[in-house]
């Protein structure tokens, strides 16, 4: 499947992965890719009950996340340093630009 991700600086890649790949399969995909840390990937799906993909782990299937042929995903930075282990919480690092045209 082939599916479209957006990062929020609005830069759009293709990614093409198998039919039967698991979110850590779409991560290495982008890392390997684009060069950015899978650990730090945070993908969000957008389509009718759009969500977070990561929220099942890395071991499930895109399909089971709902992601399918065409789907656009947006990719979000998780922060660097994970001083707080807890995983009570998600935090956004938002690109300087995006929050200059807000």
């Amino acid at each position: 499947m082939r599916v479209v991700v957006e990062i929020l600086t609005g830069t759009l890649f293709y990614i093409q992965v198998g039919n039967d790949a698991t979110v850590a399969d779409l991560k290495k995909e982008i890392e390997a890719q684009q060069k950015l840390p899978r650990d730090r990937l945070i993908l969000f799906l957008s389509n009718k009950r759009s969500h977070l993909i990561n929220e099942e782990g890395d071991g499930a299937t895109l399909v089971d996340c709902g992601v399918q042929d065409g789907s656009h995903i947006y990719l979000f930075f998780g922060p660097v340093d994970h001083h707080d282990e807890s995983n009570d919480h998600l935090v956004f690092t938002w690109p300087h630009s995006f929050l200059e045209q807000a």
